[in-house]
């Protein structure tokens, strides 16, 4: 396998395989705990959580901010499509927003963990 090739594959292969577990939570018809107000918090937390990964493969992938944010957003546009047709569930603008908070917050903390004057990988703060 030739380097251009074993580039691809590493680097597009986890965002595809990440892909495919929003789009499997995204098949299930209802993800309710019956907790109330915090099955919504969970939730749409977990849909930030999600996204932040997704932001952060995708930025793997094509090396550039401002495209990993725009697949990240097309992507969750894509899901919201793809649950209007799910039992149970249904498409929200609303989840996009909260997905693209979800895909900012994964480029800030790569960004942070990547300055120079971000945190200090290997080091231990003290106590």
């Amino acid at each position: 396998m030739d380097v251009n090739a074993s580039r691809t594959l590493t680097h597009w292969l986890p965002v595809l395989v990440w892909a495919g577990v929003i789009f499997a939570l995204s098949s299930i018809p209802s993800l309710g705990t019956g907790l109330g107000d915090w099955d919504t918090i969970l939730r749409k937390g977990a849909h930030m959580t999600e996204y932040a990964v997704l932001a952060v493969l995708l930025l793997r992938a094509v090396d550039r901010e401002a495209p990993a944010l725009a697949l990240g957003i097309l992507y969750a546009a894509s899901d919201e499509l793809h649950q209007a047709f799910v039992r149970g569930r249904h498409a929200s603008s609303v989840d996009v927003a909260i997905d693209t908070v979800g895909l900012l917050i994964g480029l800030l903390a790569w960004r942070r963990l990547q300055s120079p004057h971000g945190a200090q990988r290997g080091r231990r703060p003290p106590a």
